[in-house]
């Protein structure tokens, strides 16, 4: 789902040491909001500041199945357990409905296969506009490694659904090429996975 890229967050923990783990959903909601208001803070700078960087690119992939089951099954996080490999369990702090936009405030809690391995929380928010058939979403990670997908679902028939992720990476300058190459081949296979899970009649 969000999948920060593995060797870059190595190199930053490094610096850091492991982030703390939340031991409740309450404090990992605490921890949601405080990483809301320090991404939306920086979302106001533009130009970034000195030493900031952000790339973007899209991928896409066909899924044979119709659209509303595909994007049904593809922006459920609860499904991206297993298609990524570090993804352990998905906390959903709220998910409201409001002209036709559902919200939905969540962390992805993720194990980066470290030694010893570490336990990463990342932080997002996903707004499903279900009438357009596409969604986006903003998330913040532990060396504030900050994403945006929108991702858009188009019909191709009754039987096939092109899935294309714009996807969006912002972090420092030094590693801005290193976790844009890695979070999109995060991404795609993400997507292989579903995909597979999708057509075979899993999802």
């Amino acid at each position: 789902m969000l999948s920060a890229p593995l060797l870059a967050l190595s190199l930053v923990l490094s610096v850091m040491g492991a982030p703390a783990r939340a031991d409740t959903d309450a404090q990992l909601a605490r921890e949601w909001q405080y990483a809301w208001n320090f991404y939306k803070f920086y979302q106001v700078a533009d130009p970034l500041p000195d030493g900031r960087a952000r790339k973007s690119q899209s991928i896409s992939i066909v899924i044979n199945a119709p659209r509303t089951r595909v994007f049904k099954a593809y922006s459920d996080f609860e499904h991206h357990i297993g298609a990524n490999p570090f993804l352990e369990r998905v906390v959903t702090h709220s998910d409201t409905t409001k002209h036709g936009v559902r919200t939905k405030n969540l962390t992805a809690i993720e194990v980066i296969p470290l030694e010893p391995p570490v336990t990463l929380n990342t932080h997002a928010q996903q707004r499903l506009n279900l009438t357009k058939y596409c969604y986006e979403v903003d998330s913040w990670s532990t060396g504030n490694i900050v994403t945006h997908q929108k991702i858009v679902f188009e019909s191709l028939g009754t039987s096939r659904t092109r899935v294309t992720e714009n996807l969006t990476f912002e972090t420092t300058s030094d590693l801005i090429d290193f976790t844009l190459s890695q979070g999109v081949l995060a991404h795609q296979g993400i997507q292989q996975g579903l995909k597979q899970r999708i057509e075979s009649g899993e999802l």
